[in-house]
């Protein structure tokens, strides 16, 4: 298996760093901003996004987590017994300026079903989407507000995200 790396740790934390401040431009009103990752790998991307937001702005800022398999409109194609993580949404989404994070952006089906499951927490104010990859094929009309990079990316090549919890190494890889 061949494998290329087309972001390293440092081009992650400042693609991260441009996403956090591109969304407090675009969204002033900081009391009613919520950060939702998607699981899993987009709970990771989203807890940075977090963490950089909260330091600016000085103010707690809502974070939750989604998990989206049993809204998936292939689950039963992926698996028989599909894994459910935990949705933890503890804040009211009504009339907020909600930030859904994922890591990569490929179909559009994976945010489409995360949209059916925040609809069920109540209505937002706005849903804008962030991701540190984009890399195109989509099969749904769904763009990003936020791109950390976008990839040019084979069908049958797959990106990784490689990530720690904590700060430091991490890379984005293409695994062909």
């Amino acid at each position: 298996m061949e494998k290329r790396v087309i972001m390293s740790s440092r081009d992650i934390d400042l693609a991260l760093q441009r996403i956090a401040l591109q969304i407090l431009e675009r969204n002033h009103d900081f009391k009613k901003l919520a950060i939702v990752g998607i699981h899993t790998c987009g709970v990771f991307v989203a807890e940075k996004i977090h963490g950089i937001i909260s330091r600016e702005v000085g103010l707690p800022v809502p974070f939750g987590t989604l998990d989206i398999n049993l809204y998936r409109d292939d689950w039963s194609l992926t698996s028989q017994n599909p894994i459910v993580k935990t949705s933890d949404i503890q804040f009211d989404v009504e009339g907020i300026n909600l930030i859904l994070v994922d890591d990569v952006l490929f179909t559009g089906r994976t945010i489409r079903s995360a949209m059916d499951a925040v609809l069920d927490y109540g209505r937002p104010n706005t849903i804008e989407l962030a991701v540190l990859i984009d890399r195109g094929g989509r099969e749904l009309p769904i763009q990003p507000d936020f791109t950390g990079l976008h990839a040019v990316v084979l069908q049958n090549e797959r990106i990784n995200v490689l990530l720690n919890q904590g700060d430091g190494d991490g890379e984005v890889v293409i695994e062909s």
